[in-house]
C-alpha cells in the first residue's frame, strides 16, 4: 500500500462489519442482462462482429464508437435495458480494433473508456476488442487456456514479492516488462521459490508506478506488455513450477486518468458517480474514490474482475491490497461507527467465488491489524482469507535488529513474533522482514537501516541473516522482496531498477537465502519440521542475547530443527543447549559459514552428539559454537 494523502475524517455509521456469512444482501448480485452477451467487448465467432454492452443507467443514449466507424457516433446506437445496461452488435467491429462508448446525459455529451476493457492503447487513450491468443509454445490446433499448477499448500509455500516495472529493468531505458521478468523466472525457481506475488499491474497514469493507482481495473499495463505479456508471464510461470497471486486494489481507484469516474455523466456532491460511494464513505487516504461495495452492479463489477484473473490469466491467488480500507471508512474497523459491513460481505462473496471456482486458490489480506477475523472461515462470520500480512512479526523483527547496542535488545519481541498465529494455524499469516512498504516510504532495505551508508559492513551482513532466519524458520508463510537475498539497499522507489550486479558482488549472501529456501522446503529430507505446526521456545538468555526454539511437524528424526541465534556481538564456545533426543545432530546450516562471506569464521562443528543429560526441559544437551550474530539449524537424518 502506498500512502501519500492524508485522512478524512468520515461521519459516524452504526454498522459493524463482523457478519456471518448467511443470505447476501438483496443487491448483491444485480442483474445485468447477461442472458445473450456479457458486459464489455464480446468477439463474437466467425465474422459475426462484436458485442458491446456497458452499464449506464443515468445516460440519455449510448453509442460505441471506434476504428470501425471512423468515430462516428450516429452510427453504432446501443439499445437500453430495463437495468441500465446498453447493449448492441456492431458487425463491422472486429479484433484489435479501438473503440470508446459516446454517451449522452441531457446537453452534456462525452465518451469513456470501456470499464471492462481488458486491453487499452493508454490510460487516457481507448479500449482495444482482445481475446487470448494461442501462446507461443502452442500450435494452431492448441487451446489457449492457461497453463495449469497445482498451487502449493500454505505451508510449503515460498514467496517472493516483485514489481514488474524494476526486477529487472536495464537503467535509463525504461521500465521493465513481462518479458524481462520471464528470463529470470530460472534463477527465482533455482532460488528455491515457488511463489510470485506481483505488485498490481492494471493500468496506470503514466508508464512508472508502484501499481496502487488504477485507472483501469480490468486492464493490464501497456508499458509493460498488456494483457499478452501477462498471460505469456504466468505461463512460463507455471512452467518453471511457480505460482504467481497477483496484487489487487479494491479499498480505491485513481486516482489519476480514472475513466470510472462519474461515468455516465451522474454524481452526488460532486463525487464519484455510479462505481463510488457519493457521501462521506468516499474518502481514502488515496482520494475520494473508494468503490460503493453497498451496490450490486459495482460489487458485481469487483467480483467478476477478481474472477478473470483466475479464470482468463490462471492466477493461483490474489493479495488485496490495504482491506482495513475495505471493510471501513479510515482504517479504524474495531470503532463499530467506522466499519464498513458492506465491504466486509465483499470480502466474504469474493473470497467464497473464487474458493468455489478453484479450491485451491489463495487469498491474501494486507491488512496490518493482526485481526483473527480476516482468516476466519466465512460461515463463522470471518471475511474468509487464506493468511494475511503479519505486522506482528515483521515490526518486531526489525526493531530488535536495527538496535545498535546488544543490551537494548527485547528477545521477548522476538519470541512474540515467532508465537504469534491467528485461527491456531501458524500458516493463516505471511512473515518477512522486507516488502515494498517496509523498504519505503521513509524506510529502507534492512541492512541500509542498520548501518546506514555502510550496507555491506559485518554488522548489517550479520544481523540481516539473522533476519532471513527467522523468516524462513518461524511458524507461518515466508515471503522475502525482489533483490533481498543479495542485498539490495537503500529504498524502494519505481524509477530505480533493481542493481543485479550486487548478485555477483554478495554471492554468498544469495547462497545463504538458496539453503534457507531449501531446508525450509524439506529438500535433504531432513528439516521436515519447518513446515510444521509446532514451535517450542526451549532457550532464552537474555544476559548473552542468545536464543533457541524447536519447530517439528511430526517429530523425530528429520522432522525435529533445533534454532539457536546469537543476537550479541560476542562469540560463544561450548554452549548448551538442550535438545529432546539423544544421538548425532547436524548442522545443516551456520550463517557465519566462509560460504557465505570471507569474513565470517566458520565457527563451531558440522556434527554434534547429545549427551543424556536434561538441559532445557529436554532429557539430552548439545555443546555448539556461536560466532557474533549468528544462527544454527540444526537436525538429526532420518533413520
Amino acid at each position: 500500500m502506498e500512502s501519500t494523502l492524508k485522512l478524512v475524517s468520515p461521519r459516524p455509521s452504526p454498522k459493524k462489519h463482523r457478519q456471518k456469512n448467511t443470505a447476501p444482501p438483496v443487491n448483491q448480485k444485480a442483474k445485468t442482462s447477461t442472458d445473450k452477451y456479457p458486459l464489455g467487448a464480446t468477439l463474437l465467432p466467425g465474422k459475426e462482429g462484436v458485442a458491446f454492452s456497458v452499464w449506464a443507467p443515468h445516460a440519455d443514449a449510448v453509442s460505441v464508437v471506434g476504428e470501425f466507424n471512423s468515430w462516428n457516433a450516429d452510427l453504432h446506437p446501443l439499445e437500453c435495458q430495463e437495468d441500465g445496461v446498453w447493449r448492441g452488435v456492431v458487425s463491422a467491429a472486429g479484433e484489435g480494433h479501438e473503440y470508446r462508448y459516446a454517451l449522452r446525459r441531457g446537453d452534456s455529451k462525452f465518451t469513456r473508456i470501456d470499464p471492462r476493457a481488458i486491453k487499452v492503447t493508454s490510460s487516457v487513450g481507448n479500449g482495444v476488442v482482445w481475446t487470448p491468443k494461442h501462446g507461443p509454445n502452442k500450435t494452431q490446433g492448441e487451446s489457449s487456456k492457461p497453463v495449469s499448477l497445482k498451487a502449493p499448500t500454505l505451508d510449503h509455500l515460498i514467496i517472493y514479492e516483485l514489481h514488474i516495472g524494476t526486477f529487472n529493468a536495464s537503467p535509463g531505458q525504461g521500465p521493465g516488462t513481462f518479458a524481462s521478468a520471464i528470463e529470470k523466472l530460472p534463477y527465482l525457481r533455482d532460488l528455491g521459490i515457488n511463489a510470485i506475488e506481483v505488485m498490481p499491474i492494471t493500468e496506470f497514469a503514466g508508464d512508472r508506478s508502484w501499481g496502487y493507482n488504477p485507472a483501469h481495473p480490468w486492464a493490464v499495463e501497456t508499458t509493460y506488455g498488456g494483457p499478452e505479456g501477462f498471460k505469456a508471464f504466468v505461463d512460463a510461470a507455471h512452467r518453471e513450477g511457480i505460482a504467481v497471486i497477483l496484487d489487487v486494489v479494491y479499498n480505491h481507484f485513481g486516482p489519476g486518468d480514472l475513466g470510472l469516474w462519474q461515468f455516465d455523466g451522474w454524481n452526488e456532491n460532486n463525487l464519484g458517480g455510479i462505481y463510488f460511494y457519493n457521501d462521506w464513505r468516499a474518502s481514502t487516504p488515496w482520494g475520494e474514490s473508494r468503490p460503493d461495495y453497498g451496490r450490486g452492479e459495482v460489487r458485481t463489477y469487483l467480483k467478476d474482475n477478481a474472477l478473470m484473473w483466475l479464470n482468463l490469466y490462471g492466477v493461483d491467488g490474489l493479495r488485496w491490497d490495504a482491506t482495513v480500507y475495505v471493510r471501513s471508512c479510515s482504517g479504524k474497523p474495531q470503532d463499530p461507527g467506522d466499519a464498513l459491513s458492506d465491504g466486509w460481505t465483499l470480502c466474504q462473496w469474493l473470497n467464497d467465488e473464487l474458493r468455489q471456482a478453484r479450491p485451491d486458490f489463495i487469498t491474501i489480506a494486507e491488512d496490518l491489524r493482526d485481526d483473527t477475523w480476516l482468516v476466519k472461515d466465512t460461515g463463522g462470520g470471518g471475511a474468509g482469507f487464506s493468511a494475511q500480512w503479519d505486522s506482528a512479526f515483521v515490526h518486531p523483527v526489525r526493531a530488535s535488529l536495527l538496535v545498535a547496542e546488544d543490551q537494548q535488545r527485547d528477545l521477548d519481541k522476538v519470541i512474540s513474533a515467532l508465537r504469534c498465529r491467528y485461527e491456531n494455524d501458524a500458516f493463516r499469516r505471511v512473515i518477512y522482514s522486507e516488502s515494498h512498504d517496509e523498504v519505503a516510504n521513509g524506510k529502507a532495505r534492512l541492512p541500509s537501516e542498520i548501518d546506514p551508508g555502510m550496507t555491506d559492513s559485518y554488522p548489517a551482513r550479520k544481523r540481516s541473516a539473522l533476519g532471513a532466519v527467522l523468516t524462513f524458520t518461524a511458524p507461518g508463510v515466508p515471503m522475502i522482496f525482489q533483490g533481498q537475498e543479495f542485498l539490495e539497499d537503500g529504498w524502494f522507489r519505481d524509477e530505480v531498477p533493481v542493481d543485479w550486479g550486487k548478485l555477483v558482488e554478495h554471492a554468498g549472501i544469495h547462497a545463504l537465502y538458496r539453503n534457507l529456501s531449501h531446508l525450509r522446503l524439506d529438500h535433504g529430507q531432513c528439516t521436515a519440521g519447518l513446515g510444521g505446526q509446532h514451535l517450542e521456545i526451549n532457550h532464552v538468555n537474555h544476559e548473552q542475547k542468545i536464543l533457541g526454539y524447536r519447530r517439528w511437524r511430526e517429530g523425530g528424526a528429520g522432522d525435529d530443527v533445533m534454532i539457536v541465534m546469537n543476537f550479541s556481538t560476542l562469540p560463544v564456545d561450548n554452549y548448551e543447549i538442550g535438545v529432546p533426543v539423544g544421538g548425532t545432530w547436524h548442522v545443516r546450516l551456520n550463517t557465519d559459514s566462509k560460504a557465505y562471506s570471507g569474513d565470517f569464521s566458520d565457527q563451531g562443528p558440522a556434527t554434534i552428539e547429545a549427551q543424556p543429560e536434561p538441559h532445557d526441559g529436554y532429557t539430552h544437551r548439545i555443546k555448539v559454537a556461536l560466532a557474533a550474530y549468528s544462527a544454527l539449524i540444526i537436525s538429526q537424518s532420518r533413520t
